[in-house]
């Protein structure tokens, strides 16, 4: 597999956990190739390597909100809350697996953290020069300056589709036609 395209997955797989930037034992072990059960020995027998600000246990309520955004099925997946490992405990994970596809994975996922930070700051950096902009030129650029604002901002998450068998009126045949109107005879 293409380091890019490695790359590209571990993007997908980075989560903001207590305001830090993490990814999953699980994740993890998907993209090494290993079983998760694996990698949590390893990361056991060289814990001295995982201080707490390279890698931590997602707590009860972390893992319940996790659980719910990802839709695990109550028989299906880990029962036992993942890792959480910092952009440093991914690098330190390099030691500890030694395979060839472990070097690639790794050189890939921290590429995927550099390129995400590299975003983040260009986008705080474009904020505050809009910012200093703003604080320059009066009101009636303020139109121009939320417009800006709006497209700055992610997307809105498109709406959820509803559940279930819809019908136009209009498309019921019975309904549509018109009765002819009745005529009255005098006789």
């Amino acid at each position: 597999m293409k380091t890019d395209a490695l790359a590209l997955q571990a993007e997908r797989r980075i989560l903001l956990i207590r305001t830090q930037r993490v990814m999953l034992s699980g994740d993890l072990a998907l993209l090494y190739g290993v079983e998760p059960k694996a990698l949590n020995r390893a990361v056991k027998r060289n814990v001295d390597r995982f201080p707490d600000d390279f890698m931590f246990q997602l707590n009860d309520e972390e893992w319940t909100n996790l659980k719910c955004q990802i839709g695990t099925s109550s028989w299906g997946g880990s029962r036992v809350a993942p890792y959480a490992f910092t952009e440093q405990g991914v690098a330190m994970l390099s030691s500890v697996l030694r395979s060839p596809r472990a070097v690639h994975v790794n050189i890939a996922i921290m590429r995927a953290f550099v390129r995400l930070r590299e975003m983040l700051l260009t986008n705080a950096d474009l904020a505050r020069k809009l910012a200093a902009l703003e604080a320059k030129y009066d009101s009636q650029f303020k139109t121009v300056f939320d417009a800006i604002r709006q497209l700055m901002a992610p997307p809105p998450a498109p709406p959820k589709p509803e559940i279930g068998f819809h019908v136009k009126e209009d498309a019921i045949p019975y309904r549509t036609r018109k009765k002819a109107p009745v005529a009255v005879h005098n006789s």
